[in-house]
């Protein structure tokens, strides 16, 4: 459910984005660089961060 919300909330701001520069709203890039910002999320998250604070 994590994922589905990621790449909703990246979508949502992908589309303000855009609509506030002027462009065409593009759905194909926008799953891809939501994707991307969720994986490197779970990564952070449940990696790195939560490894330093175990320290």
């Amino acid at each position: 459910m994590t994922v589905i919300w990621a790449l909703l909330i990246g979508g949502v701001v992908s589309y303000v984005l855009t609509s506030m520069a002027g462009d065409p709203f593009n759905l194909n890039t926008s799953l891809i660089i939501s994707a991307i910002i969720a994986v490197v999320i779970f990564v952070l998250g449940d990696g790195i961060l939560k490894g330093n604070s175990q320290e």
